[in-house]
């Protein structure tokens, strides 16, 4: 599954999770930490859609 920013279209891939961030390939976006932020733009998780 994939999650979009609604701010600037940054793109969070549960296959491929972030890992520049800390975040390991296959972490589900649930998953991700509460202070989880974009990296590109810095809006929290309620700013991410669930694209399909």
């Amino acid at each position: 599954m994939k999650y979009v920013c609604d701010v600037c279209s940054w793109v969070y891939d549960e296959e491929k999770g972030d890992p520049n961030h800390g975040i390991a390939p296959g972490t589900k976006f649930e998953e991700l930490p509460d202070d989880f932020v974009c990296p590109l733009c810095g809006v929290d998780k309620s700013n991410f859609s669930r694209k399909d």
